[in-house]
């Protein structure tokens, strides 16, 4: 069954692609879920159209991503947390804090596109994460956890 994705579907797909699953997955989940419509001739037609008019309006959000791709990739973010003896903390660091740190250094990323490479993280140290702030835009950028 070909379907159009209204959403970004992870494992699956973006948004505005049109990708083939099996009926019952569509039909039961992706559909009835607002997260795809069926693709009929009609809906492909409509789905070219649109995908038409919102191509220069991609490409500006797409420089603006590479933008703060490139900003991301030039600083490291500090986050302080409580540190125990042997360098261990109270805790894990998780990609709440991580958007945290990110928002007080200037970046508004939602911790959802964040993706912590060595998770979990439970000592000091520098660690890297990327964040997928568009479709092929994600930048690995390296953070540190300091004791306070």
């Amino acid at each position: 069954m070909e379907i159009i994705l209204k959403k970004n579907v992870d494992k699956l797909g973006y948004k505005d692609e049109t990708v083939s699953v099996k009926n019952g997955y569509g039909r039961n989940f992706l559909i009835p879920q607002g997260y795809a419509i069926l693709a009929t001739p009609s809906n492909k037609k409509a789905h070219a159209e649109t995908m038409k008019q919102k191509a220069h309006k991609e490409s500006k959000v797409m420089a603006e991503a590479e933008a703060i791709a490139a900003k991301l990739a030039e600083i490291t973010v500090s986050i302080s947390t409580k540190v125990g003896e042997n360098g261990k903390i109270f805790g894990s660091v998780n990609t709440v804090q991580l958007a945290e740190a990110l928002r007080a250094a200037g970046f508004d990323i939602d911790r959802k596109s964040l993706k912590i490479k060595d998770e979990p993280i439970k000592e000091v140290g520098t660690f890297q994460a990327e964040a997928n702030l568009h479709k092929g835009v994600k930048p690995t950028f390296t953070f540190e956890v300091v004791g306070e």
